[in-house]
């Protein structure tokens, strides 16, 4: 069975009244070109995207990552996503893929060609790269400033701060600076000295056995895996919150821990050189329970 499959998705057919919504996107050799040259996901990065995690043939939390583009498009005035024609092109795409293993689907819904009468969108999966050692032995950290306080997003929308752009240099430039500083990822702090999110990733910490992640605003992007955990921690007795979480609060934290849809968690071991207690049991069992089929 082939690992990689790519389907374009014709947003505009999947509107009209009846439509079939299996003949509103076609597989395309992943090897082949697709995109034509005007295409301003590529040329300016004027798009959106989620990454959905499929573990033993079972695509994880579709519904609440398809909700997430949708509101990533109404944030950056692109045509709402027919999400019944996503469903069905993810179906299709995962009946593809092998039973067994770890694979990653991208979705992503760009402006189009520029002056051209329609969007463009697509998926494509691939294999998930073998996340064994950052799951078991965990991450090295560092805190970057992001450059803007917690309020920012308020005052200036058109950052789209709230939105999970194609727009992200700045993401893959501040992971780039935290392996030159001997780290293997970033926590993005405020400049009014809060926590916010990793580039890829939302940030979990535990205090006197509280489960805290930063409170949802439109300067973070609400994260479905860390979402999906704090349901499972409610079920198992424990104690989440959402709460403006100081940067010093992170540095004295009895665990933290950044999680994501593909890596799932990773606990924290050091943050900026200085060593952070790391829960190599509760990190397991996070990941155990993120690996079972969720929606």
């Amino acid at each position: 069975m082939p690992e990689t499959v790519t389907l374009l998705i014709d947003p505009i057919a999947a509107d009209a009244e009846g439509a079939d919504l299996a003949s509103t996107f076609r597989a395309v050799d992943a090897a082949e070109p697709a995109l034509r040259v005007g295409e301003l996901s590529t040329q300016r990065g004027d798009g959106i995207f989620e990454t959905i995690g499929v573990a033993d043939g079972h695509a994880q939390e579709v519904r609440p990552h398809l909700e997430r583009l949708r509101n990533s498009a109404r944030i950056c005035e692109l045509p709402e996503p027919n999400l019944a024609q996503w469903e069905a092109a993810i179906q299709t795409a995962v009946a593809q893929l092998p039973r067994d293993g770890e694979f990653g689907i991208k979705l992503v819904l760009s402006r189009g060609v520029e002056h051209g009468p329609a969007p463009t969108a697509w998926l494509t999966t691939s294999r998930a790269a073998d996340f064994t050692v950052p799951r078991e032995r965990g991450i090295r950290v560092v805190t970057l400033d992001r450059g803007y306080d917690r309020g920012a997003a308020e005052r200036a929308p058109w950052l789209l701060l709230g939105a999970k752009t194609l727009s992200y240099a700045v993401n893959m430039a501040a992971i780039r600076e935290a392996k030159r500083r001997g780290a293997d990822d970033t926590i993005f702090v405020s400049s009014d000295g809060y926590v916010m999110e990793g580039p890829t990733s939302s940030v979990i910490l535990r205090r006197d056995g509280v489960y805290s992640t930063p409170a949802p605003s439109g300067a973070i992007l609400h994260g479905t895996t860390q979402q999906s955990l704090f349901e499972h921690l409610e079920a198992t007795g424990h104690t989440p919150e959402y709460r403006d979480i100081p940067v010093d609060e992170l540095r004295t934290a009895d665990a933290a821990w950044l999680v994501s849809s593909v890596r799932l968690a990773a606990g924290i071991t050091e943050l900026d050189g200085e060593p952070m207690p790391y829960d190599a049991a509760t990190t397991a069992e996070f990941n155990a329970y993120l690996l079972t089929p969720r929606d």
